[in-house]
């Protein structure tokens, strides 16, 4: 298969080696340092147990390098996506697919949606309309990402946990490309389940992306220590207390309790988020997907939610900060 995975970084890089290794032609489009060793020594992969995987891919620069695909994986953060919105329609040929593996909610998730809120744009993702315009709703198919990674240094992935992907269409129904999807990711070597309800599962993730985030970016601390304080563990659930509020007024089923859910986030042990990784190496933070764009539901539903607005407030000072000094804030040691 036909495979452009946009944007190498932790997930999408992970899902690139092991797709490309699975006998799939595969092209990165990247940039910088991590591109340039893409290109000259291939994306290594070190898996949790440390094997090494190493793929020699085709990477470019920009999509506009790469042709036509009979998949497309948009990995870059949500906040980036505009900048490649524009090029996506030369990637695509008849029946090529799009997934989505950004953290927290997807601008699409009223696409195909029905009642009163199909086809609402969320301000907070998509405010000029530029990502529903350029990309076509209708093929998505929805993913949630489940294992954690970082890059370690250019070219180079290092895989922390996890390796399931599950997969759904956007209206629920099964349908044979979707299937197609799923196969793909099993030979890869992935775990994956068709679901007939995609925006749920997307809830669940969604869940500690909200509340384990920021508090992690705010306080520099890994998963575990957040769950172990009391207080922030507190704080977390009641994060999640009022975004199942608002999710069970959108129609989500939880499947898990808070508890399950804070439990689950704990045992994957002293994992720095990808909200704390990027406060360290100063660039900007996925904000809006991960909390604004609930908050945004919030009001939609008529849902206060006061603790994820406040965390959210001193998130996005935080970013303020950073951007306007061009520097990122990371502990270190005392003299």
């Amino acid at each position: 298969m036909r495979i452009c995975v946009v944007g190498a970084g932790a997930i999408g890089g992970l899902m690139a080696v092991k797709l490309a290794l699975a006998g799939n032609a595969v092209t990165v489009v990247d940039q910088g340092a991590h591109l340039a060793a893409i290109q000259k020594q291939g994306l290594k992969l070190i898996w949790e147990d440390g094997s090494a995987l190493t793929a020699d891919l085709r990477a470019v620069a920009s999509a506009a390098e790469v042709g036509k695909q009979d998949l497309v994986i948009l990995a870059v953060k949500a906040h980036f996506l505009d900048q490649i919105a524009r090029d996506i329609d030369g990637l695509l040929d008849d029946g090529t697919m799009i997934v989505t593996v950004q953290n927290g909610m997807p601008w699409w998730y009223f696409h195909n949606f029905g009642g009163a809120l199909d086809g609402r744009r969320l301000d907070t993702l998509d405010p000029t309309g530029l990502l529903a315009r350029h990309i076509p709703g209708d093929r998505i198919v929805g993913c949630v990402v489940y294992p954690a990674a970082a890059v370690t240094g250019p070219g180079v992935i290092h895989h922390v946990e996890g390796d399931r992907f599950p997969v759904g269409e956007l209206d629920g129904s099964e349908s044979a490309r979707v299937q197609r999807l799923h196969d793909l990711l099993v030979e890869a070597g992935f775990r994956s389940r068709v679901l007939d309800d995609i925006r749920s599962e997307i809830w669940l993730k969604a869940w500690g992306n909200l509340s384990f985030n920021p508090i992690s970016a705010l306080t520099h601390a890994t998963l575990e220590d957040i769950c172990r304080f009391a207080q922030t563990r507190a704080l977390a659930a009641t994060m999640m207390a009022e975004a199942q509020a608002i999710g069970e007024k959108l129609g989500v089923t939880f499947r898990h309790t808070i508890e399950k859910r804070i439990a689950g986030a704990e045992s994957v042990g002293r994992h720095k988020t990808s909200m704390l990784q990027d406060v360290e190496a100063g660039r900007s933070l996925e904000t809006e997907a991960l909390i604004g764009s609930i908050l945004e539901m919030g009001r939609l539903t008529d849902t206060p939610a006061p603790a994820i607005e406040a965390v959210y407030a001193c998130v996005m000072l935080l970013n303020k900060t950073m951007t306007a000094e061009q520097a990122g804030v990371k502990l270190v040691g005392a003299a």
